[in-house]
């Protein structure tokens, strides 16, 4: 379970090291989905949540009229069924051996769709928030560039996966191919998403240059992205994210 717990210190599980070959399995549907786990390159779009010091999510620039948008899993931002919005959390984008590159930048504004807010409905564990840092007038996506934004795409994609374990100082990264796990749900075999890694963003066609591509999920959903660290799952991005994000966009 890559379950981020907001308001405590966060549970570090054991991890599983990226092997060095594809890995072949077969999802629910039969379809096959192959993975294959890559070297980590810090793409600056994407980094590090963190909370009291620690690292505990993970999120992604995408791009808005403000410039100042990350997304990642609502469970990293909101506890759900009736809870509350997590306070005093940065992001450190491009964050690796205990380096932030690009500096800490201040989270604020956090929304996550009222299903979620409500009954922690899985299909919907999906969140936005604003990031900025004092004194600096330059937008973090000006800095960082970023992803775009796609919904309602699909579930088959060949994507590159992001995430950072709570275990480790660098992201892991992984090639591997989506498939249909339920009515809203995506899947994904990758190996060594441990706790850390929900949010971490599910890109498609990155530029070879910039590794900006469309992001069209993150990993949390069924079991807040699943209870197999070589395994991971996002809500389907449908109308329901894509009015969360006009409406964060139009902050602008």
């Amino acid at each position: 379970m890559r379950r981020a717990l907001l308001f405590a210190l966060c549970v570090v599980l054991t991890g599983c090291s990226a092997s060095s070959g594809a890995e072949t399995t077969a999802d629910d549907t039969g379809a096959t989905v192959r993975a294959t786990p890559v070297s980590p390159r810090y793409n600056p779009a994407i980094g590090a949540l963190f909370l009291d010091g620690s690292h505990f999510c993970t999120a992604s620039v995408v791009h808005s009229g403000p410039g100042d948008l990350l997304l990642t899993a609502a469970h990293c931002l909101h506890d759900g069924e009736g809870g509350e919005y997590a306070t005093g959390i940065s992001f450190a984008p491009g964050y690796h051996d205990g380096v932030a590159p690009y500096g800490y930048w201040d989270v604020s504004d956090p929304q996550v769709p009222d299903g979620w807010a409500d009954s922690s409905d899985p299909d919907l564990d999906v969140g936005f928030a604003t990031a900025r840092q004092a004194g600096n007038p330059k937008s973090l996506e000006s800095v960082t560039g970023a992803n775009t934004l796609v919904t309602g795409g699909g579930f088959a994609h060949t994507i590159t996966l992001t995430g950072y374990p709570d275990e480790r100082e660098a992201p892991v990264v992984c090639h591997g191919t989506s498939a249909q796990a339920d009515t809203y749900q995506l899947r994904v075999a990758c190996p060594g998403f441990t706790t850390g890694t929900s949010g971490g963003p599910w890109v498609v066609d990155p530029d070879p240059a910039t590794e900006l591509g469309t992001v069209v999920g993150v990993i949390g959903g069924y079991l807040y992205g699943g209870d197999d660290p070589d395994t991971s799952y996002s809500s389907y991005f449908d109308t329901d994210v894509a009015t969360l994000y006009r409406k964060m966009d139009a902050r602008g």
